[in-house]
């Protein structure tokens, strides 16, 4: 499946800054230190990517809904703005490279995005879970990306 959602032309402030990454590194860091936690309504998962142009490792928290086939799904929200997480470009560019740090242990994944009948599931799944990414969606005129992380088996 391809990343393909493009920036928006309207939506909330994109999240950046100092305070954004200090609170990014608090996060990551109580997550891995509690073996999970809660974050913007789901579980949370510390997601490692490729950077795209830097090719350091970058390590983002994030919430993550259960799929129907048992494997997690996150969402590109950046909490309404129009245009995509810096992540989930990293994502695009090395979708066989990520990790994830979930419950105490680190998992190699492959990300893909869903498209279609398949996103409108997940999508559904994941508002019933945490309405917030509803109200995201209503910010914006892009379309939230919905990303599976399949488990290297």
């Amino acid at each position: 499946m391809s990343f393909d959602t493009r920036p928006g032309s309207r939506g909330a402030r994109q999240p950046g800054g100092r305070l954004l990454h200090w609170f990014n590194r608090f996060n990551a860091r109580r997550i891995r230190r509690r073996g999970g936690g809660k974050f913007r309504g789901g579980d949370a998962l510390v997601l490692r990517t490729i950077g795209r142009k830097s090719g350091t490792e970058r390590a983002t928290p994030v919430a993550w809904f259960a799929d129907a086939d048992g494997n997690r799904l996150i969402v590109a929200s950046a909490a309404g703005a129009a245009g995509n997480p810096a992540w989930y470009y990293n994502l695009a560019a090395n979708p066989d490279r990520v990790r994830i740090e979930v419950a105490g242990e680190a998992i190699e994944v492959r990300a893909e995005q869903l498209h279609g009948a398949e996103r409108a599931e997940a999508w559904e799944r994941i508002t019933a879970a945490a309405p917030g990414f509803a109200k995201y969606q209503q910010q914006t005129d892009r379309e939230l990306p919905v990303i599976r992380l399949l488990e290297w088996r």
